[in-house]
């Protein structure tokens, strides 16, 4: 391999300073794969920059998903020349305190073969560099992802935590601290000392998860955002308990079985199948009509949140709409509507199914990219036990509603 990196016979030296590098991005490199590493380099004939490239990549990286790190770091660190490679960008900003990664000390005076001192030759290995190829995809629009860019998506979803603040049923259980006398279980436990009640027994109300009702638009108008989105209904189909999933275009088709596939490929593709109505028209009103007579019974008894995804591009009957949306509200504990376009500078909800649907839902949040499905996530394990204060419809001379924004 030629290059100053490895001038002076200092290559292994070259190495750990690499390895650190690595590690300080979010790469987890063993010792003993940097011992692989450099036996390695005393077998494989290193007649170039590509070769030594490749040995890297097959010793220290064991994850799809680091690759695109190393690749990053290895531009970043064996860069030949003063020029600027693009590539420098895709180095994380550490979230801990940088620390300066030095080379071996070299003895002082002398040259290391090209000319320059030794001392100046001495460098800190350090990253001030801001955004990694994960923080871009974070803040990448769904509709602009590529194949690669929806399989690395598809990673980010698994490991976000979903998680809803349980509900309190009308169900009590016994409890050392409970609200409420258990006089059932005090006239028993004392009926050994003569019936007098010596012993109090409380209990307290008994605490389930809240279920969650997940209605997603896959019409024409959202067909940029489906496949992401229907990835985003699988992974917190998989996260949580008692997750309904349902898909629209111009009618309503329940999901939920098809979701519970261990493959999520399979799991889509059954989906893309099975709904006939995908990339259509869209009639909003008309498949929650649908939702609240034929599935209302069944998935809203528990008072569900409900998460409704649409762009609000609605060729159906506004009223309609607004009428079956004020019924989904009042029997949920709480509606809220995903919009992808919220997040666009300058977008202003003014479609008529948008006015129709906005006096009825409880927040209007953005679902364009990884981080406002984040602050979702935030958002669902922070929900209030109660009820949000409510009014359908809005007040004379009042300003249009618009975005709600997050807490």
């Amino acid at each position: 391999m030629t290059g100053d990196a490895s001038a002076g016979g200092h290559l292994l030296q070259h190495v750990l300073a690499f390895v650190h590098l690595l590690r300080a991005t979010g790469v987890k490199v063993s010792n003993g794969q940097t011992l692989d590493l450099a036996r390695a380099l005393e077998v494989v004939p290193i007649t170039s920059r590509d070769d030594f490239r490749g040995a890297a990549r097959s010793t220290l990286i064991c994850r799809h998903e680091d690759l695109p790190l190393f690749d990053a770091a290895f531009s970043f660190y064996w860069r030949t020349g003063s020029e600027f490679d693009p590539s420098m960008l895709a180095i994380p900003l550490l979230r801990s305190k940088t620390r300066a990664l030095r080379l071996p000390p070299r003895p002082r005076g002398g040259s290391d073969g090209d000319g320059t001192p030794r001392d100046e030759r001495e460098e800190r290995v350090g990253t001030t560099l801001t955004f990694s190829a994960v923080e871009n995809l974070r803040h990448k629009d769904f509709g602009q992802f590529s194949h690669d860019e929806v399989q690395q998506c598809r990673a980010l979803l698994r490991r976000m935590s979903w998680r809803i603040e349980p509900r309190r049923t009308r169900r009590r259980r016994p409890a050392r601290r409970g609200s409420a006398l258990d006089l059932r279980r005090m006239f028993r436990r004392n009926m050994r000392f003569g019936g007098e009640p010596l012993e109090i027994r409380r209990r307290a109300p008994r605490v389930r998860p809240r279920p969650l009702v997940v209605v997603c638009d896959i019409s024409g108008s959202m067909d940029r955002y489906s496949r992401v989105l229907l990835q985003f209904c699988y992974a917190i189909s998989a996260g949580m308990r008692h997750v309904e999933a349902f898909v629209f275009g111009t009618r309503l088709t329940r999901i939920t079985r098809l979701l519970r596939h261990r493959d999520i490929d399979d799991a889509v593709s059954l989906v893309s199948r099975q709904v006939v109505d995908w990339s259509g028209g869209t009639r909003i009103g008309d498949a929650v009509k649908s939702f609240n007579f034929v599935w209302g019974r069944r998935v809203l008894g528990r008072s569900p949140v409900v998460l409704l995804i649409s762009d609000g591009w609605d060729r159906g009957d506004p009223a309609l709409l607004g009428g079956e949306l004020a019924r989904l509200q009042r029997s949920c504990h709480r509606l809220i509507w995903l919009n992808p376009l919220l997040g666009s500078p300058g977008y202003q909800p003014l479609t008529r199914g948008m006015q129709a649907a906005l006096p009825h839902i409880d927040d209007f949040l953005p679902v364009h990219n990884l981080i406002s499905l984040e602050q979702l996530a935030e958002r669902l394990a922070t929900l209030s036990a109660t009820r949000p204060e409510r009014r359908q419809t809005p007040a004379a001379g009042a300003a249009p509603l618009t975005r709600k924004a997050l807490p």
